[in-house]
């Protein structure tokens, strides 16, 4: 049931920065729901290596959209034609 709700939260967390975030976008629905993991994963390790988070302590659902984002930046720069 764990999986399940990572899943659920990463493909909410990844149309929030789709949305908040301008311009067309290459990927799909899995994309969406890879991007809003991987950004909760990048905005927990930012977040416990600046000391916002303790060890262990998974990043907030504001953290996980900025960290999205972020991604979504990187991701659409690989995929610029």
């Amino acid at each position: 049931m764990n999986i399940l709700w990572i899943i659920v939260i990463g493909f909410v967390v990844g149309l929030l920065a789709r949305l908040l975030m301008p311009g067309r976008d290459p990927g799909g629905f899995i994309i969406t729901i890879v991007l809003g993991i991987a950004g909760s994963f990048v905005a927990t390790y930012i977040g416990q290596h600046f000391g916002w988070y303790g060890r262990g302590q998974p990043a907030g659902f504001i953290g996980a959209i900025l960290g999205a984002i972020l991604i979504l930046a990187v991701y659409r720069l690989f995929t610029r034609r």
